[in-house]
């Protein structure tokens, strides 16, 4: 006999409908799965053969293959053992295998038999509903994050005796502990987007709150440049507060993102707010891009997609690191290459760097209280390397607060609002082309569409080496946002030479 239904797995945020066979036969006791089972589930057939006990159900005294196709596909993880179960005991006749061969069924079983909630849930429910499969059962903790998908008729079981149950199944026994257990919610929030984290905090620095309202409306890159205690950190981690609701589409691909990576709270529904991701200078390359042995794990830069990854101390990090963003800067994705193939993630957010003058941190101004030898604030500043920096947009010095400058500024509100004002004109002019901000706009429109006399000075930089081919498209990039925000047509002249101030910082 022949049992069927269906799964999801996931490589990378790219789900996978299979389909899982269970063929029953005469011959000695065993279970065999084929199909390019990693470790995890092969494994399965203990978990698998461990729940049933565990549940009263009988495991069939026969030779059983389970085959999952496609075959030439690799699968990873432990969310199939719930879909291997139920095939197999629809072969043996124990549950009604039409109705389990509907339905997608997602969840990993524990020894009890009770049904442990998986990561990427979300991910794996579109795309069976993509696939035109509607009645999805998952685990009863993943419940709640798998109906925000529309169109998904979802099922949560706490068990696999509540799933046979539910097939008609009804000679199975549940431990009353799994039915009295209650999941509990693993919100993730964030410091920079609790309440209080407001730009009217950031007193004084009017270039720089500046910089950062030119940021948020064009979509660029930051870095800030300051002695310690100057405002750095305080004004990176106000960035989110005054950028826009996520999109629709940015919303899903944001939440799969952080459903993949277990750090999704399902109770408050897609996450509309941009991230904020703020890894330690301590961190690896596998931390910030991702990484793993078999399949790659997302890092700090999908899971900011659609947000803000902030780098504090960045000369502190690794150059390896560093240099794993340039390409990520470029394309907006990571495509990770492992043992079992190729995890491809989304990864276009916003980078912000901040870094102080020196190793001591007192070379401003005059510099004299600064100990540093000029060779250490060399190899200090050394660790950003040019390619890394060109792709900055905005490059801002952020100087110590003196008495007289410490009244409250905007509050994030009122930034907040000019910031919408202008990516709404930027998206009416660049949705023809697929674009939404004008940090997305390509050279070849930026050229064609800036008016020549307000272009001489940059090109006259381009020429004297003062800046590279792509540093000019980046500039007019720039030029564009502060168009926007000042309420004119095209950039000017005045504009133009105002983005190139913003990028031409001299280094310490």
């Amino acid at each position: 006999m022949i049992g069927r239904t269906r799964s999801v797995v996931l490589t990378g945020v790219a789900g996978h409908v299979i389909e899982v066979e269970a063929h029953v036969a005469s011959g000695l006791p065993s279970l065999t799965i084929v199909g390019l089972p990693d470790a995890a589930l092969s494994e399965a057939r203990d978990r698998v053969r461990a729940a049933c006990g565990s549940t009263g159900l009988t495991w069939p005294a026969r030779r059983v293959t389970v085959n999952l196709t496609p075959a030439t596909l690799p699968k990873s993880g432990a969310g199939t053992d719930l879909a291997l179960a139920l095939a197999v005991l629809a072969a043996a006749g124990d549950v009604d295998a039409s109705q389990v061969a509907s339905a997608v069924h997602i969840g990993e079983l524990g020894l009890d038999g009770r049904v442990r909630p998986v990561r990427g849930i979300l991910p794996a429910v579109a795309a069976a509903v993509k696939s035109g499969v509607t009645r999805i059962v998952v685990p009863e903790a993943n419940r709640a994050e798998a109906a925000l998908i529309p169109g998904a008729r979802v099922t949560g079981v706490r068990s696999l005796a509540h799933a046979a149950r539910a097939y008609g199944c009804a000679d199975v026994r549940e431990d009353p502990a799994i039915s009295q257990r209650r999941p509990v919610a693993s919100a993730h929030p964030d410091a920079a987007m609790r309440p209080g984290a407001d730009m009217a905090d950031v007193r004084g620095q009017p270039e720089a709150r500046a910089a950062l309202e030119v940021a948020a409306a064009g979509g660029h890159h930051l870095f800030m440049v300051g002695p310690p205690g100057a405002g750095k950190t305080m004004l990176a981690t106000r960035l989110p507060g005054i950028l826009p609701d996520l999109s629709d589409r940015d919303a899903v691909d944001v939440t799969s993102v952080h459903s993949l990576a277990g750090t999704f709270d399902p109770d408050g529904g897609l996450m509309r707010r941009p991230p904020f991701e703020a890894p330690h200078h301590s961190a690896s390359a596998a931390a910030i891009v991702g990484g793993g042995s078999a399949w790659a794990r997302p890092g700090a830069i999908s899971r900011a997609h659609g947000g803000v990854l902030f780098l504090d101390e960045a000369p502190e990090f690794a150059t390896r690191v560093l240099q794993t963003l340039r390409q990520p800067l470029e394309h907006g994705e990571v495509v990770l290459h492992r043992a079992l193939g190729a995890s491809r993630y989304p990864a276009r957010f916003q980078l912000v760097l901040a870094a102080n003058p020196c190793p001591c941190g007192k070379y401003f101004g005059s510099g004299s209280e600064c100990g540093c030898a000029p060779v250490a604030r060399r190899r200090y500043f050394g660790r950003l390397s040019g390619p890394l920096l060109d792709r900055i947009d905005l490059q801002v010095e952020v100087r110590p607060v003196r008495r007289g400058f410490d009244e409250a500024g905007e509050s994030s509100a009122d930034v907040a609002a000019r910031v919408a004002q202008a990516r709404a004109v930027a998206t009416s002019r660049l949705s023809e082309w697929g674009w939404s901000v004008n940090a997305q706009a390509s050279g070849t429109w930026l050229r064609d569409h800036t008016p020549a006399s307000a272009t001489r000075d940059m090109m006259q930089a381009l020429d004297q080496g003062l800046l590279t081919a792509r540093g000019a498209d980046r500039t007019l990039r720039v030029a564009w946002t502060l168009a926007d925000l000042a309420g004119e047509p095209a950039p000017t002249a005045a504009l133009v030479a105002t983005a190139m101030a913003l990028r031409t910082r001299v280094a310490a």
